[in-house]
């Protein structure tokens, strides 16, 4: 007759079988119950094999909950955690150049470590969403009819917020249809505070690249306009038809010749929107960055 188990469980099993052996046939007095232990052996699995157990059956419990009940939405990642640009739709102002920041969100995830939406949003001063997109694009090539109040007080509340402005003439001249009607939309969106050229020493022009103009397809102004709140550049504004540089066909070809600098006028008004997008998310950090020789210098810092 061949020997019964002693009772012991084999090492590393776990509770169950250690229950199912107690509850099994009693033996008798003369069976063999295998070695006695001392009194500080424990009768049981090893402690630690157990938790060991008990931690992977609980990980294994927690992912098939999650595989049965299905993954939940994750708000943090996923497109609402890209950068996406807005570009306001207003009545009678079609936009210019579709396919322009399109390119420039291919630009700025190849050149730096911003993640961006490929699309962009279209969207209006009425719509709910408006808050989301930090950085709003206002193009046209004509003249166009004033928002309703309502409207330009939203306008203004999201730029007091601290949202971004961009406006872009493609009218292809200083001055004109456009020109006069974005005037007119500043003046009442943030009465008392018109635009002002952008000096040379301010730090848009090394928010990233280091910048000494302000090209697009033409060079219509020399400079670029600005809204100051709060020490912070919340309105630029371009008549060089920025997105007429960056627009690009489905086939790869440009969609418009820059005049009069070529290719290399082109490379710098990708840079220009470049720079825009970085001071509008990081601001006047590179004040200091810039400047990190002196700064060394005068805190005596080895470099």
């Amino acid at each position: 007759m061949p020997p019964e188990s002693s009772g012991k469980p084999a090492r590393g099993e776990g509770p169950i079988l250690a229950v199912a052996d107690r509850t099994g046939p009693r033996r008798g007095p003369s069976e063999p119950t295998g070695p006695r232990r001392g009194p500080s052996e424990p009768t049981g699995p090893r402690r630690g094999s157990s938790r060991r157990r008990f931690l992977a059956a609980a990980a294994a419990a927690a992912g098939a909950g999650l595989t049965v009940g299905g993954a939940r939405s994750s708000f943090a990642i996923g497109d609402r955690s890209l950068f996406r640009f807005a570009r306001l739709s207003l009545a009678g102002l079609p936009d210019p150049r579709p396919t322009a920041l399109r390119r420039l969100a291919w630009e700025i995830v190849r050149r730096t470590s911003l993640a961006t939406a490929s699309e962009p949003a279209e969207i209006r001063l009425a719509d709910p969403n408006l808050f989301r997109y930090p950085f709003l694009v206002l193009s046209g090539d004509r003249g166009f009819a004033l928002p309703s109040e309502a409207d330009i007080a939203r306008l203004r509340r999201h730029i007091t917020y601290g949202g971004f402005l961009l406006i872009d003439s493609a009218e292809g001249r200083a001055g004109g249809g456009f020109d006069d009607s974005v005037r007119r939309l500043l003046a009442q969106t943030l009465p008392g505070e018109l635009p002002i050229r952008i000096p040379d020493g301010h730090v848009l022009w090394k928010s990233f690249y280091v910048l000494h103009g302000a090209p697009g397809r033409i060079i219509a102004a020399p400079y670029l306009e600005g809204v100051e709140r709060d020490r912070r550049l919340a309105v630029v504004y371009t008549q060089n038809d920025l997105g007429g540089a960056l627009a690009r066909d489905g086939f790869g070809r440009w969609e418009h010749d820059v005049i009069p600098g070529g290719d290399d006028q082109r490379e710098e008004a990708f840079r220009l929107g470049i720079n825009l997008v970085m001071y509008a998310l990081c601001l006047d950090y590179k004040t200091e960055q810039a400047h990190i020789d002196y700064i060394l210098r005068t805190r005596r810092l080895p470099r």
